[in-house]
């Protein structure tokens, strides 16, 4: 079935010309990383295409390939470079529909969408599917994609694909580092990558402005009774007073989830009144998956997020009141 989908896919690519590339909102490393190889893929093959985001790239993934050149929405949901419509679009990493958010309106009313994607909770959106959901990123999936398109990998691609499998398996710690994604990082180092540079740059170090909003999170952590659920939450205005941007919060849900006992760490990110970003986190009793659906959100068993529109208050109720309830029952 696996080589099945990966013909259907190359055959979406093969067939078509001028693409559009979206990956999810606040776009992470795997969906920057699978973004640009997309793009790199394309160029190889002699097609026309343009990559989009609904937000910009984060500072510390701009050395990829090309990253310049993903376009932004302003904040009329417009793109000054691209004043029209897309009838082929790829989607990469995005986990439902929702998720690629207003770049959609890029979208032609005839569009057809190829869906490449790792997370479980994805919705099957898109007319050919390309997903697997045991892939540690939707980079992995595009190394094979690459390998299935018959393209030699060069320094560019590997050094994308290398990006996406080490921030998705948290420096190859996670539990989806799976024999195939070492064996990829491999090819990716023979390649050229450098790998301990990378390390450094996406998982080491730290802005002040960073260190400064964990510094304002971990004075909030709370716990449950039985201290089986940690918590933490910022608002916009620790990051306008910090100077942090939201990449600066990537890790700090795993503050509360690395302490001894703590089965469920959670992340509440308020944007002014309006929602409550959530990030969850679990050292594998509890299916996050499943709670962050239940909010309307998704991702994966050990890690998902989705998002609340009530206050910061009723938000952390609600959603500790339903982890709580999942570790009952087990």
């Amino acid at each position: 079935m696996w080589a099945k989908d990966l013909k259907e896919a190359a055959a979406f690519i093969r067939e078509r010309d001028d693409f559009l590339i979206v990956s999810h909102v606040q776009p992470d490393g795997d969906a920057i990383s699978s973004t640009v190889a997309t793009g790199w893929l394309l160029e190889k093959l002699g097609k026309k295409f343009t990559m989009l985001n609904e937000g910009p790239v984060p500072s510390r993934l701009q050395f990829l390939w090309r990253s310049s050149d993903i376009l932004t929405l302003e904040p009329d949901g417009t793109v000054n470079q691209a004043n029209r419509t897309y009838r082929n679009v790829i989607c990469v990493d995005c986990a439902d529909f929702a998720r690629v958010g207003k770049t959609k309106e890029l979208f032609a009313q005839d569009a057809e969408l190829l869906n490449i994607d790792h997370h479980p909770t994805n919705d099957g959106f898109g007319r050919v599917k390309l997903m697997k959901f045991h892939a540690a990123a939707t980079a992995e999936i595009l190394f094979e994609l690459i390998d299935e398109l018959g393209l030699k990998v060069d320094l560019d691609v590997a050094t994308a694909i290398y990006t996406g499998l080490l921030t998705d398996t948290g420096g190859f710690r996670y539990s989806n580092t799976s024999p195939l994604v070492m064996t990829m990082a491999s090819r990716l180092l023979e390649a050229g990558v450098k790998g301990p540079e990378l390390a450094e740059l996406l998982l080491e170090r730290m802005t002040m402005g960073q260190l400064q909003v964990i510094q304002r999170g971990l004075s909030r952590l709370s716990f449950s009774p039985d201290q089986r659920i940690g918590w933490l939450w910022v608002n916009s205005e620790d990051l306008e007073e910090t100077g942090a941007s939201n990449e600066d919060l990537e890790g700090l849900v795993n503050y509360p989830r690395n302490i001894e006992g703590v089965e469920v760490g959670i992340l509440f990110k308020q944007n002014g009144q309006e929602s409550v970003k959530v990030s969850l986190r679990s050292a594998g009793r509890v299916n996050v998956a499943a709670v962050a659906q239940h909010f309307g959100g998704g991702g994966h068993v050990r890690a998902a997020g989705c998002r609340l529109t009530d206050p910061l208050s009723e938000s952390i109720a609600q959603v500790v009141a339903h982890v709580q309830k999942a570790l009952d029952e087990r």
